[in-house]
């Protein structure tokens, strides 16, 4: 029995050996099996991932009884310097009273609020960890992206640490409207699942480079349904000097409402043009106002919306046609407080030109 059993257990050690021989040169196969793109996903996670933290919100807000309570959010975002400046979406932490930030060791530290842009969706905040915990991702460039090019997104969606989701540069140059109103413009479209909680992480380039900063879902259910959107890196590269030295971005201003004017009210209105950017209303003081630019004196409805008519209707902005409101507001963004520009403008049935030297936007309070 002895003997038998020794046998048995002789062979069985021989058999596992074999086994485990096996299994070994099976992992060996599947390691050489992996594809180049496969290794550059890994290898770009295993050296980003850490960067990118996660990023809690804590607001108070007010039931029916108008009693406080707390609400939580969650986001993400990407260390951006060793000081701990650490780059987000501007939605990711609006109204928080509080706000803490978790790094890939799972040390959890306070954060402030350094600064935050509205109009295109970006902020930055700061925690005072040891430079030693903080691991920087590089910005990249966003000027000569292409469709089709591999981008990898990485954040900490539905509270799920720092996980990878890859694909494609769908399409370039799209424009999204932000919570603020503003169009944002020369957007990412991506089909790399972004869920919510992925909003200001990284969307990275095989060389681990942010090109741009994971903001959007286009979805009807909430979930990632292969569409979405990312702030272009060069415009966080633009903004972010201001947000740190001031807090805020300095935005020219022209001091009116402008709405666009569509071939049914220019036809109800008996115009000899289609097309233009009216001056619905003009802010007093304001360099419109102060320019002899002119609003609008009567509303009327046509369809379902309700116009304010008879003011100016700028036509050109420096020898630049101007079709609709967003195309006057693209070329005024383009400027800086005290710049001047001439519109050709239609009024009572005439063309004239009108200086405007631009202001600053008065910031909301």
């Amino acid at each position: 029995m002895v003997c038998r059993g020794g046998l048995v257990s002789r062979r069985f050690l021989i058999s596992a050996f074999i086994s485990v021989a096996i299994f070994f040169s099976a992992g060996q196969v599947f390691s050489a099996a992996l594809t180049e793109e496969e290794r550059n996903n890994i290898a770009v996670y295993e050296k980003m991932a850490d960067g990118v933290v996660n990023v809690t919100s804590t607001a108070v807000q007010m039931d029916f009884f108008f009693n406080a309570f707390p609400t939580q959010g969650s986001g993400s975002g990407s260390i951006i310097n060793a000081k701990g400046y650490i780059l987000t979406n501007h939605h990711v932490v609006a109204d928080a009273q509080k706000l803490e930030v978790t790094l890939a060791d799972g040390s959890k530290w306070p954060a402030k609020l350094i600064g935050s842009d509205p109009d295109n969706d970006l902020a930055v905040i700061k925690i005072d960890a040891p430079g030693e915990k903080l691991k920087v991702i590089p910005m990249g460039d966003s000027k000569n992206l292409r469709i089709g090019q591999k981008v990898l997104a990485i954040g900490n969606p539905f509270g799920l640490q720092r996980t990878l989701t890859t694909g494609i540069i769908s399409s370039l140059g799209r424009t999204i409207r932000s919570e603020a109103g503003t169009l944002i413009e020369d957007v990412i479209q991506t089909d790399a699942a972004i869920n919510p909680g992925n909003s200001g992480g990284p969307l990275l380039n095989s060389d681990g480079e942010i090109i741009g900063i994971n903001s959007a879902i286009l979805s009807p259910s909430g979930g990632s349904v292969g569409i979405g959107f990312a702030i272009p890196v060069n415009t966080a590269k633009r903004v972010v000097p201001d947000l740190l030295s001031k807090g805020y971005v300095t935005y020219p201003w022209i001091g009116a409402t402008i709405q666009s004017l569509i071939p049914e009210i220019a036809k109800h209105r008996k115009l000899k043009i289609e097309r233009g950017a009216t001056i619905a209303e003009v802010t007093k003081g304001g360099p419109a106002d102060k320019a002899g630019l002119q609003g609008g004196n009567q509303k009327i409805q046509v369809g379902n919306m309700i116009v304010l008519v008879g003011g100016d209707i700028v036509v050109k902005a420096d020898q630049h046609d101007v079709k609709t409101n967003d195309e006057l507001i693209h070329y005024i963004r383009e400027k800086k407080p005290g710049d001047t520009i001439l519109l050709k403008v239609y009024r009572n049935g005439n063309l004239i030109d009108v200086k405007v030297t631009l202001g600053e936007r008065p910031r909301k309070k």
